[in-house]
């Protein structure tokens, strides 16, 4: 098998994060799809590119990413950078033939999804977004039961990402309350991992009417600093939906829920059944099914708990598929999934054009936002 070389652009939590599946994938999957090597890391910084080659084991430590690119031994290249620098890594990734895996959101603005989009038909290599929330085993039930009919039609669902951390009116400010550099704040960081969820399950939105909030107006420029400066990023969004299916629902994303680390969550109900999924209990998914007979005491009527847990459908060395699964694995899965469709040449999904869509998604939440109306989704 060809051996990939990776180059990771962007070296903070997330980086970090793909740096360890790919170390780890070998132990999770023997053999795994493709045997890949850690060549290159970019940050912005000489001292942090240095750190980030000795804490992993990089060969190649640079500031400029296009030092990554001109490399023949890089083949892939994965975008972990802030936002603002999506768009050019990814187009220039793709016109130097690299494979491209890209952390969320896809980019800035409507524009740049569109010309991302555009390059993306055109490539004769491989892409594919980290929105690995897909690859939960309890979300690929869901999937797998709604396929089959197991909701009927569609009625109403509510989909929400809750974090907490920006609560506090004293944390700093960073390039993720920078509208320039984020594009938008709780609705690209969180809300485009449950646009995307909300789309892998129930199909295409048809337009939106969404609220959007900052709660905490100014912020200090650094910490424990007197100076302060405008924050231009939302801290909260709530968005109705309508999809083209025909159902109705609601998708909140939030960075000042009080009280929660990282809970993402679905309710979805149709005239022949309803499903439920709390990111914080990842292990189930819970179903009800209208056809389960009720009678004295309840019957059989009822939610029921379906152990998930790992039992993916690709048979994996470590770990059981009945011990319990974790964020981390996720993303394991989500990059297993990429490094099989380029060994396979098969498409990959969620692929560029996804990420693309949610990004349609969100200028047409923001734009709601600022008219105070339903506003269409457009096309990408």
């Amino acid at each position: 098998m060809e051996e990939l070389g990776i180059g990771i652009v962007g070296f903070g939590f997330i980086g970090k994060v793909h740096a360890h599946a790919y170390n780890s994938m070998s132990l999770f999957y023997d053999p795994p799809p493709l045997p890949t090597r850690l060549v290159g890391v970019c940050t912005s910084a000489p001292q942090t590119a240095a750190k980030a080659a000795e804490q992993v084991g990089f060969e190649v430590a640079v500031t400029d990413y296009r030092e990554l690119l001109a490399r023949d031994d890089i083949h892939v290249i994965n975008v972990c950078a802030p936002n603002d620098l999506h768009r050019p890594v990814v187009l220039e990734a793709l016109a130097a033939g690299k494979h491209v895996y890209c952390d969320k959101p896809l980019c800035l603005s409507l524009d740049e999804a569109r010309a991302i989009a555009a390059a993306a038909r055109k490539a004769t290599t491989k892409h594919q977004m980290t929105f690995h929330v897909r690859f939960c085993p309890a979300v690929l039930r869901a999937r797998q039961l709604i396929e089959d009919g197991f909701l009927g039609e569609l009625y109403h669902f509510h989909v929400a990402y809750l974090h907490c951390g920006y609560a506090d009116p004293e944390r700093p400010m960073s390039w993720r309350l920078d509208r320039a550099r984020a594009g938008a704040g709780a609705l690209g960081d969180l809300g485009s991992h449950i646009i995307d969820l909300t789309r892998h399950l129930l199909g295409d939105f048809g337009a939106v009417n969404a609220t959007a909030e900052t709660f905490i107006r100014e912020r200090p420029v650094a910490a424990g600093a007197l100076e302060r400066v405008p924050v231009e990023v939302d801290d909260y969004i709530c968005m109705r939906a309508r999809m083209k299916s025909g159902g109705l629902g609601i998708l909140e994303a939030s960075r000042f829920a009080t009280g929660a680390d990282d809970e993402l969550k679905f309710a979805i109900y149709g005239r022949r059944g309803a499903l439920k999924f709390n990111l914080t209990q990842p292990n189930y998914l819970w179903a009800f099914d209208e056809g389960d007979p009720s009678g004295d005491l309840g019957g059989s009527s009822g939610f029921k708990r379906i152990a998930c847990v790992q039992r993916y459908p690709e048979p994996a060395a470590l770990p059981s598929p009945k011990l319990p699964v974790g964020w981390i694995r996720l993303h394991i899965a989500c990059l297993h999934s990429f490094l099989t469709h380029i060994s396979n040449d098969t498409p990959c999904e969620p692929d560029l054009l996804d990420g693309a869509a949610v990004q349609a998604i969100m200028h047409t939440a923001m734009e709601s936002s600022e008219r105070g109306s339903w506003v269409d989704v457009p096309t990408v």
